[in-house]
This record gives C-alpha cells, sequence and structure tokens, in this order.
C-alpha cells in the first residue's frame, strides 16, 4: 500500500471546523475505488487520474464536491450547485454526523456513478459562453499585449471567472479596480482562487 501524503494527515488531524465529519466523509470516500490525493488545499478523490470528488470544510457545512456533479442521475435530489455561475461541479452540504452516516450508501452509489461516467469518457458539455468582456477588460488587453496573452492562455473557467468578477460592480471605476488588483495574478497564469 502506497504511503499517504502527510499533506492529507495535517488536513484531517489539524483542529477545524467540521473536524469529525471530514474524517468520517474521508472514511466513506476510502471505502470506494478512489485514490486519495492531495490537490488545491484540500483531499482529492480520483480514478486512475481523473478527478471525482473533493472534501471541502466551509463557514456553515462541510461538503463533498463531485467535480462533474451536473453529470449525475441524482435520485436522492441532494446535489446543489456551489454557486450561482457553477456549470459543472456539484456538492452535497453537511452540517453534523448523523446526516453523513444516513447518507453513506447514496454517497457511494454518487462516487460509482462518478466512476462509470469517467470510464465511460463522459464529457460536461457547455453552452457557448456568451459573457461578454467589460469595456474597461477590452481597453487593458488591448494596451497591454503580455496581459493579453496571459489572459487567453488562462483555462476557459478561470477566463470565466475573471469576466464575472470584472463584470459586477456598477461604476466603472470599481471594474477598472478589479482589474488592476488581478493583473498580477492573470500574468502568473493564476485564477481568482489559486494561491
Amino acid at each position: 500500500m502506497a504511503q499517504s501524503d502527510p499533506r492529507l494527515e495535517a488536513f484531517f488531524a489539524r483542529k477545524q471546523p467540521w473536524q469529525v465529519e471530514l474524517n468520517a466523509l474521508r472514511a466513506i470516500m476510502l471505502e470506494c475505488p478512489v485514490t486519495e490525493a492531495y490537490k488545491w488545499r484540500a483531499p482529492c478523490y480520483t480514478f486512475q487520474g481523473r478527478n471525482i470528488a473533493i472534501l471541502g470544510g466551509l463557514k456553515d457545512f462541510c461538503v463533498v464536491s463531485f467535480l462533474k456533479g451536473v453529470l449525475l442521475s441524482d435520485p436522492a435530489g441532494i446535489l446543489v450547485p456551489p454557486g450561482q455561475n457553477s456549470r459543472s461541479a456539484r456538492f452535497v452540504k453537511f452540517t453534523d454526523i448523523s446526516q453523513i452516516a444516513a447518507l453513506k450508501g447514496t454517497l457511494k452509489e454518487y462516487v460509482q456513478e462518478a466512476i462509470e461516467a469517467e470510464k465511460a469518457g463522459l464529457k460536461v458539455e457547455f453552452p457557448k459562453d456568451d459573457l461578454e468582456y467589460p469595456q474597461e477588460l477590452i481597453d487593458k488587453l488591448g494596451g497591454y499585449p503580455d496581459l493579453k496573452a496571459a489572459f487567453h492562455a488562462l483555462t476557459p473557467g478561470r477566463q470565466r471567472g475573471y469576466i464575472l468578477h470584472f463584470s459586477q460592480p456598477v461604476q466603472s471605476s470599481t471594474r477598472s479596480s478589479r482589474i488592476e488588483k488581478s493583473t498580477s495574478r492573470i500574468l502568473a497564469g493564476k485564477g481568482m482562487h489559486d494561491r
């Protein structure tokens, strides 16, 4: 058996909100035919190198997040998108250990369904993104060729995240400020939430 990543052991051992619940979710995941890895500062569960699910603790709940959850049939009706602009991921929220125990079998079925989707080569089909670049971003990219190249080198999801973030404010000055604050991250090839 391969030795566990020390970052995983540290994640599950540290005192944190939802520590008991996260350890219970880990135990369920490890009963499934997945490999545990440490990615994006969290436990990630893969099948033949393909990402299946991530565990995480948020302020008000902990989650099992299925990265291609939109492909799952969800007969129990427990999957929800993480945010209003989420297109692929779906997660299951938990606020106590009894909820996890009650859904143990269901979670294992969902993991198996996610594995079968990967085996079948299923992909999430995204409609053509109809997001419009805010004028401030168009102007910035037009005057800064290195930034333009770096922005277009980002994954489509990272580009989408920035466009949504830049487009939200009503005032042009706020949009410009957000673009300025993000320029160094874009040049470094990072998404908004990358470390």
